[in-house]
């Protein structure tokens, strides 16, 4: 049976090119340097349908969490050696492990113990007070991701992902109310979506200033270790507001401030980024949902030639 509109699709933009997450698998395209947009992906079936834990709310979160930045980092790389004409080199789990283990490290220590060092400071000018180092704490980590994701943006590079970016938007919006996967249909689609990875981040920071602050302000090592300690817990009942938000509209507020910060990290992209994200959310289709979008009109003929990664 084809999928009906309304069913949900995720992705993520890479180099030159855009992820693609559907039920049954995954995959990611890119337009090569020869202007030729190559696909790879594989089959990979959600983690409900493999897992009853990713059924389990809090649990679950962190658990798609894992897999979404493994196959994030997958992607990322396949698409460095595509978009710059490199030979392809095989992703080890070791690399995917440590390259997720360093990104890790770099975000609890620019957001969670960078924070906690300035807070700290104004501490001493501002007289002890947990309520007030909280505070402090938790707006300056909102100032930090704030300002660092502008501060990406100013490349040149990153400013082409941003637009990648806006097309995986455009293009999920386009198919999930059912509409043809052409350039002109997906273009009139907002840049912007509520189930967008900057969402997460960003009820992430500001829930764990609510946790940070009912925890308090212990002695320094417990002040570190429950920035970390508390962090899966944070991401789970995030994911769970999240779901909520993109689910019912009553709690839609809760996506706002995520969309607001999608005006840094999306930018209106071009027809041929479409055609890329549109390739790329085809190769991650069974036949059955292949049939479903080409009985709803025509589809970008740009995104119809891509070579398939062998």
């Amino acid at each position: 049976m084809s999928r009906p509109p309304g069913a949900t699709v995720g992705g993520q933009a890479v180099i030159e090119g855009v992820m693609m997450r559907a039920p049954k698998g995954w995959s990611v395209a890119v337009r090569r340097p020869d202007g030729i947009i190559e696909a790879r992906s594989d089959e990979l079936p959600r983690l409900s349908a493999r897992s009853r834990a990713a059924k389990v709310p809090m649990i679950r979160g962190v658990m798609v969490m894992a897999e979404s930045l493994s196959l994030g980092f997958r992607a990322l790389s396949w698409s460095a050696t595509k978009a710059t004409g490199e030979d392809e080199e095989e992703i080890k789990p070791r690399h995917i492990a440590g390259a997720m283990v360093v990104a890790f490290v770099f975000f609890v220590g620019f957001f969670m113990l960078l924070p906690l060092l300035i807070a700290r400071g104004a501490e001493r000018v501002l007289g002890e007070s947990a309520v007030v180092f909280n505070v402090i704490d938790g707006l300056v980590r909102v100032l930090l991701f704030v300002g660092y994701i502008w501060a990406i943006g100013r490349s040149a590079e990153i400013a082409r992902v941003f637009m990648y970016h806006g097309a995986e938007h455009k293009t999920i919006h386009a198919y999930e109310a059912g509409d043809p996967l052409s350039v002109d249909a997906i273009q009139k689609y907002s840049r912007r979506h509520p189930r967008c990875g900057t969402n997460f981040l960003l009820i992430v920071i500001l829930i764990a200033i609510v946790v940070f602050t009912i925890v308090g302000r212990p002695g320094w090592f417990w002040l570190v270790a429950s920035r970390v300690l508390l962090l899966p817990v944070i991401a789970g009942f995030s994911y769970e507001v999240l779901k909520l938000a993109s689910d019912h509209r009553w709690m839609s507020v809760a996506s706002r401030p995520g969309i607001w910060l999608q005006r840094l990290t999306t930018r209106e992209p071009t027809d041929d980024q479409v055609e890329v994200a549109i390739a790329s959310l085809l190769a991650a289709f069974d036949e059955d949902e292949r049939a479903d979008v080409e009985r709803r009109g025509p589809i970008a003929p740009g995104a119809l030639g891509f070579v398939v990664s062998g």
